[in-house]
């Protein structure tokens, strides 16, 4: 047979890097909580007014 080429070789697993850390002040902390809080009432608010039980056609 002939000989088998490198080209399709397995890579080297990679190590995962590490995540960012950042520092944020309690004011920022607290304005992101309020603007997740006032996204999930806006998709609750807009869930309420889909059709829950959509006819097949």
């Amino acid at each position: 047979m002939a000989e088998t080429s490198d080209t399709f070789k397995k890579a080297p697993k990679r190590k995962p890097s590490k995540g960012k850390s950042v520092a944020v002040s309690p004011e920022m902390r607290q304005a992101y909580a309020d603007l997740i809080k006032q996204r999930e009432e806006k998709e609750q608010a807009y869930g309420r007014h889909l059709r829950q039980d959509e006819p097949r056609r």
